[in-house]
């Protein structure tokens, strides 16, 4: 069980989220004021009906859903109001730098310009890092559901608008829809520059995370947590130094693991990789960043220790400069060694 103080000073201790879905942040009520601003009729008579509807028993499930609330999402406004809402969130979490992803597919397939999301989407980022000294940068996703052509016309709708991105990825669902489906438009993306990332090994199997690193080239993994089925993988990606942004409610949600005391969260860390904690879909999975630190922390036998290290990864995995890397942890540092209570 966890105590009082360790909670606090997770709670507290300056972090990165690397992995959020900025659609998935979307919460009923927004929802809800958005669908009465745009017109839009929802299946859901209430927020609280909607909400309810919130149970669900693998990915696709849950992509069902996600989709249907994401149709509300219209105008540059609406984009920015999303994003406001989170880092809002995010600023409450004591997040300190988030690399968000967005899905234009998603709303370019509605007839809504990809211009109008990135537009909308930045623009919320840009006014966080003046309130709240948040940065904030964006990551492209490209739906694995959906053809790699599609994926190549929208990276070509969004170049004009490319200096508003930094990376690109891919997400949606995993199981039948393999990593080097999308090589050939991650090489592309990657002559451009982009930073590379994949969502793998959360439903699809370890040979899938794999495939991301050899053919996709991606610098980290999103998910990963199957890694352990394989032990070469496993010893590879500690050896290399790759990422993983683990969601702990998120795979509790989905049914990856049963229960949060049967998360695999501390055998990664023991196994020497860099586990990242983040909140993926957070309006649908029951939690924020400090949401899933918490309910890791109560159901699994981490320590202090564990804390700092979680801190560290999450700006050790962030696509950020070296001189900001290192202001940020030494943050962390000086942090713990000034919160250092004995929890």
């Amino acid at each position: 069980m966890m105590n009082n103080t360790l909670r606090n000073l997770v709670q507290k201790m300056p972090k990165a989220e690397l992995h959020i879905h900025i659609e998935g942040s979307l919460e009923p009520e927004l929802i809800f004021a958005l669908a009465k601003r745009n017109q839009v009729a929802l299946a859901y008579p209430s927020v609280e009906a909607l909400r309810s509807a919130y149970a669900f028993t693998d990915l696709q499930s849950f992509l069902d859903i996600y989709y249907a609330g994401a149709s509300v999402l219209r105008t540059e406004q609406d984009f920015y109001d999303m994003t406001a809402a989170y880092l809002v969130q995010a600023q409450a979490d004591n997040v300190r730098h988030a690399e968000i992803f967005f899905d234009p597919q998603t709303h370019t397939a509605r007839g809504v310009p990809i211009e109008t999301v990135i537009n909308g989407i930045h623009r919320a980022c840009t006014e966080a890092q003046q309130r709240f000294d948040i940065s904030a940068s964006l990551i492209l996703c490209f739906l694995r559901h959906l053809s790699e052509e599609d994926a190549f016309e929208t990276l070509e709708q969004a170049l004009p608008w490319r200096d508003k991105f930094i990376g690109v990825g891919l997400d949606s669902s995993e199981r039948g829809h393999p990593p080097e489906k999308f090589a050939r438009v991650f090489a592309r993306c990657r002559e451009l520059g982009l930073h590379l990332v994949a969502h793998a090994g959360e439903e699809g199997p370890p040979a899938y995370i794999q495939t991301a690193l050899d053919l996709l080239k991606v610098e980290r993994i999103d998910h990963g947590v199957r890694c352990l089925e394989d032990g070469a993988l496993t010893q590879r990606l500690a050896r290399d130094k790759v990422p993983l942004t683990v969601c702990p409610l998120s795979n509790l949600k989905l049914h990856v693991f049963d229960s949060m005391a049967a998360h695999n969260l501390l055998q990664l860390l023991e196994a020497g990789l860099v586990a990242t904690v983040n909140s993926d879909d957070p309006a649908y999975f029951g939690g924020y960043i400090n949401d899933n630190f918490i309910a890791s922390f109560e159901a699994l036998p981490l320590t202090l220790e564990h804390a700092q290290q979680l801190a560290r990864n999450s700006f050790l995995a962030a696509f950020l400069d070296d001189a900001a890397r290192a202001r940020y942890l030494d943050e962390v540092d000086e942090y713990f060694c000034e919160a250092d209570w004995g929890a």
